[in-house]
């Protein structure tokens, strides 16, 4: 029996109270959050990230986080955690395209989305 979108919306506004920062990742993240970016200066750090109520089984940012992001790095996903640094990982999502910054540069997220299917 699938879920219905109440239900699904029940479970992606509890996550969106609790996966309040994003990361950027050089490769998929997998189920613990490896190959988060680091370095750079300004340094590399995780965002705060803000949710839209849950819609239509889909729980979409409000806000648009910008990372600093250090030379010879090529990021290609994005990762959702509890805390600025530490905490639990909640999973990740891979970008819309990956990027490589051959200098320090910043990278705006503009749209993150998490769906239950």
């Amino acid at each position: 029996m699938p879920l219905t979108n109440a239900a699904k919306h029940v479970m992606l506004d509890a996550l969106g109270a609790v996966a309040v920062y994003v990361s950027l990742h050089t490769a998929d993240p997998s189920t613990s959050g490896t190959g988060e970016v680091t370095g750079g200066s300004p340094a590399y750090a995780r965002k705060a990230i803000t949710w839209n109520a849950a819609a239509s089984g889909n729980l979409d940012s409000s806000n648009t986080p910008v990372f600093d992001v250090p030379a010879s790095t090529t990021i290609s996903h994005m990762g959702y955690w509890s805390a600025a640094s530490g905490g639990t990982f909640y999973g990740g999502n891979a970008l819309s395209a990956s990027e490589t910054f051959a200098a320090q540069g910043t990278y705006t997220l503009t749209d993150a989305d998490v769906s239950l299917t």
